[in-house]
């Protein structure tokens, strides 16, 4: 399975949720996870996608540091069966 098959199956199942899975694109600052994911109720998540196997860059580490400084669930993917247990499970907390 591919980087890309995992997010639309992410983006898919936010929207199936009631929620969205906004690609986040920053001209200021590099690093940022693929996406915001946000569901009813005031859930957030960041979602960094990646291909099976593959590992977040230092770059993006450190970008998940920061947010994680600042309270929020930041999670690397590369296999769709993550998308269930962090989504549907609701490990958000």
């Amino acid at each position: 399975m591919t980087e890309k098959q995992i997010e639309q199956k992410l983006c898919s199942k936010a929207k199936a949720l009631g929620g969205m899975a906004i690609k986040l694109n920053s001209l200021s600052m590099t690093g940022l996870p693929d996406r915001l994911v946000l569901l009813p109720n005031g859930k957030a998540v960041f979602i960094e996608l990646k291909s099976p196997g593959k590992t977040m860059r230092p770059v993006q580490i450190k970008r998940k540091r920061q947010l994680e400084g600042l309270g929020f669930k930041v999670y690397c993917f590369d296999d769709e069966r993550q998308i269930r247990r962090i989504l549907m499970e609701g490990d958000f907390e």
